[in-house]
C-alpha cells in the first residue's frame, strides 16, 4: 500500500472565483402572504411571481424569495424542537415605532427580547430581530 503524497491529500489552494449572494429564500406554506408581509416591512416590491415562488426586491443586490413548502413547520425558537434555521437582523432607528409597525402588518413578538433588540416571528413563523 503506497502512501499518498501531501499534494494528493491537500491540493493547492485555488483562487476564489466570483461568488456573490443572489438572494435569501424562506420556505413557507403561503408565499403570497409572506411576500406581502416583507414588502410592507421593508418598503420593497414584487419582482417576479410564480405559483410556488415569489421574489421581492429593494433595489440592486437586495432580494428575498419565498418558496412554497407544503407542510412547512415553523421554527420553535427559542426552544430548539424545530431549529430556527435562519433569521434576519433589521436595523431600526426607533425600536418602539418599528415594533408598532411590524405588529400592525402581522408580526408576532417572540420571547427572548434583550437589550437593543426584539425578536419577532413573521407570518410563517420565521424569527427576525429589530435592532437599534
Amino acid at each position: 500500500m503506497s502512501e499518498l503524497s501531501a499534494e494528493t491529500t491537500n491540493p493547492p489552494a485555488r483562487t476564489r472565483p466570483a461568488i456573490t449572494l443572489d438572494l435569501v429564500v424562506l420556505d413557507t406554506d403561503d408565499p403570497p402572504r409572506l411576500a406581502s408581509f416583507y414588502n410592507a416591512l421593508l418598503g420593497w416590491q414584487t419582482e417576479s411571481e410564480e405559483e410556488d415562488w415569489i421574489t421581492i426586491t429593494g433595489g440592486p443586490g437586495a432580494r428575498l424569495a419565498f418558496q412554497l413548502a407544503i407542510g412547512h413547520r415553523p421554527p420553535t425558537w427559542p426552544d430548539n424542537d424545530v431549529p430556527q434555521q435562519v433569521h434576519l437582523d433589521l436595523q431600526v432607528e426607533d425600536l418602539e415605532e418599528a415594533t408598532a409597525y411590524v405588529e400592525s402588518i402581522g408580526a408576532r413578538r417572540a420571547s427572548g427580547a434583550q437589550e437593543g433588540f426584539i425578536v419577532f416571528l413573521d407570518p410563517s413563523g420565521h424569527p427576525f430581530c429589530l435592532c437599534n
